[in-house]
């Protein structure tokens, strides 16, 4: 029997508290060792060093009986015991999912997951500060000891095998930030993608949900993304934005093709090569003259211009 799993175990005993339950065909007493000499209390993170458990009464289903097979889920309750719940939670050992901070207390924040107990986040395993009322990313993991815990810590639980390729649509949830990165993100709330800082062109904070565009499926499986289109897609609007702001300042804006992209990035959200593609759609189409000093509009008074 393990912790933080779905699994199929046999009644073997029936109590006015409950049915107990045994690994199917398991017939080892209650003692201190296994039929092949094992320790019970040596085993690994997860595993109970128990032959039976309780599922209590309410969770039991009518006309039980002897040798009736149950799929249970095994966690621990408020006085550490290891118990059955016929209620299955939306998080398991291996998988990911989004849970509703419960409470803050001085060892971490409390989740809830649907069972009589709710599930610890340790601060060491929160990426940000979680608060009451907030919504979190997390995984399920077993601590040393040996109790079911969940950790946003989700880079090494996410998959890589999704079938999206390049220039799909896909939503995800974005877990972490790291600026020499980027922003880390869950597609699915599973699989695992990367937006590189610089496809960042508007603020992100963990718990953002994000619909963005595959741009590259790495060797390994991971996704890198971009929250823009492709860039003939973009090219009208980066235009017409660029135009607007222009017009906006009176006229005249003091940005050109020597301008650092950062600045660039700052001002219009745009990357220095959509700036220089935009800038050159406007000029083809004879809205804009360019220069050493900046854009001016035609046909527009710039001499009162407002800079930006």
């Amino acid at each position: 029997m393990k912790l933080g799993i779905v699994q199929e175990l046999e009644i073997v005993k029936i109590t006015e508290n409950g049915v107990y339950l045994s690994c199917p065909g398991d017939r080892t007493p209650s003692g201190t060792q296994t039929e092949r000499g094992e320790s019970l209390s040596a085993k690994p993170l997860g595993d109970l060093a128990i032959t039976k458990v309780l599922l209590p009464k309410n969770q039991s289903p009518k006309n039980v009986q002897l040798g009736m097979r149950l799929s249970v889920f095994l966690y621990k309750d408020s006085k550490d015991r290891p118990i059955a719940t016929t209620t299955i939670p939306p998080l398991t050992l291996g998988t990911i999912a989004m849970l509703p901070v419960k409470e803050v207390t001085k060892i971490g924040a409390f989740l809830s997951w649907g069972l009589a107990k709710d599930l610890l986040l340790p601060f060491k395993e929160q990426i940000v500060r979680v608060k009451t009322g907030d919504s979190v990313l997390v995984a399920l993991y077993v601590d040393k000891s040996n109790r079911l815990c969940a950790t946003a810590k989700i880079y090494d639980y996410l998959r890589t095998d999704s079938r999206y390729q390049e220039n799909d649509n896909v939503t995800g949830t974005v877990y972490e930030l790291i600026e020499a990165f980027g922003a880390f993100v869950a597609v699915d709330n599973c699989y695992s993608a990367l937006i590189p800082k610089q496809e960042l062109f508007r603020p992100l904070q963990p718990g953002d949900i994000v619909t963005a565009r595959v741009c590259k499926v790495l060797p390994d499986g991971k996704l890198t993304l971009s929250v823009r289109e492709p860039a003939y897609r973009e090219l009208f609007g980066d235009a017409e934005l660029i135009y607007k702001k222009l017009i906006a300042a009176g006229g005249f804006l003091p940005y050109h093709d020597k301008t650092d992209p950062e600045t660039i990035k700052q001002v219009f959200a745009l990357s220095k090569n959509a700036f220089k593609r935009a800038v050159g759609h406007l000029l083809k189409e004879r809205k804009i003259t360019l220069s050493d000093v900046g854009i001016k509009a035609v046909g527009v008074d710039s001499s009162h211009a407002q800079q930006i």
